[in-house]
């Protein structure tokens, strides 16, 4: 129901033509209208000032003075609005004229004020059985109870507001008849339109300060996420690390058992032939696989001791005598310096 009434917001300095259209209920005067009310009012004024002499002094000085109609800004005076209220049979009275305070009317009785202060206009209606404050100023339509009209006007002549009865019949409209069978309540009370764009600003500033906290947070997670990448690929480098170490220790274990078991394979050929199983020929051949054993150890021993060396240091070294090699604590060397003699 609120949204039937029509209420104009404030546009430059355009108040007289909000404060007569929120009267009227409607789109019925343009800032063009008003200026020809004010031009015409302007010629009106100088036809009387030319009365006394076009020549004379008052009339020239009259005529270097800029209107008191109408100004750039958008500003009409209260004779323009006289006149713009006059084509609807509408009148004006001031309200604290002894004529109007003679009369003792209660202001809930009344259909409408108009109120000014220096250049600003703006209307007060009853629409139905409530008031409202149409103030082009305010971001809507503000109602008034009938106890506060009386306190809200004298308030306004407090302040220096020059206040005028509208008396006549006003036009109808969609708001006068809707609310003439129902009454409104107002939950929230209508802001300054300064009012409202400011904490729309700070509003808007406070959104963009948490968007650029969640972009802090975003980039921190990114951070997070690229080091915890790094962490793992890290990780996956060392498991690597480690697995190769693993793998060459196990390389290395399996090369000396296999060159073990090549020794022992000797020693067992050589303590045949010693037993007479074998002619002289076929000692010289085993002499010579011996031999060839004993050189491919020496070779693998030689490879994997390279392979240490390069490795890591937390790689264990293998003691001569797990690894089977040619030590003077090894039997199987031993046994083969006691063997070629009795060859």
């Amino acid at each position: 129901m609120m949204d039937s009434i029509f209420h104009e917001k404030q546009e430059g300095s355009l108040c007289a033509q909000h404060c007569l259209n929120n009267l009227l209920q409607g789109e019925y005067f343009t800032p063009v209208d008003l200026s020809s009310i004010a031009h015409q009012l302007d010629e009106e004024e100088r036809m009387r000032m030319a009365e006394g002499g076009m020549a004379s002094e008052e009339y020239r000085t009259f005529l270097q003075q800029p209107s008191g109609n109408m100004d750039d800004s958008g500003f009409f005076s209260i004779q323009v609005i006289s006149n713009a209220l006059r084509v609807w049979g509408l009148e004006l009275i001031l309200f604290n004229s002894r004529e109007y305070q003679s009369l003792m009317i209660n202001p809930i009785n009344e259909k409408a004020f108009i109120c000014n202060y220096k250049e600003h206009w703006f209307t007060i209606r009853k629409l139905g059985q409530q008031w409202f404050n149409l103030n082009s100023l305010l971001t809507g339509p503000e109602l008034i109870s009938d106890t506060y009209l009386a306190l809200f006007l004298a308030q306004l002549q407090q302040e220096g507001y020059s206040i005028f009865v509208i008396r006549g019949n006003l036009p109808d409209c969609e708001a006068e008849q809707i609310l003439a069978i129902m009454r409104v309540q107002q939950q929230q009370r209508p802001r300054l339109i300064g009012e409202e764009e400011a904490q729309t600003s700070a509003g808007r500033s406070a959104a963009l300060g948490q968007t650029e906290v969640g972009f802090g947070v975003e980039d921190e997670v990114v951070d997070e996420d690229e080091e915890l990448k790094k962490a793992l690929a890290l990780s996956r480098q060392d498991i690597d690390v480690e697995d190769e170490e693993a793998d060459l220790r196990r390389a290395i274990q399996l090369s000396m058992q296999g060159a073990v078991m090549s020794n022992r394979a000797s020693e067992c050929e050589v303590r045949n032939v010693r037993s007479g199983g074998q002619a002289a020929g076929g000692q010289r051949e085993g002499q010579n696989e011996t031999l060839t054993a004993e050189e491919l150890r020496k070779r693998r021993q030689a490879y994997f001791d390279r392979q240490q060396q390069q490795a890591q240091p937390n790689i264990p070294q293998h003691d001569s005598q797990s690894t089977g090699g040619s030590g003077p604590g090894n039997p199987s060397s031993k046994e083969n310096q006691q063997q070629r003699p009795s060859q």
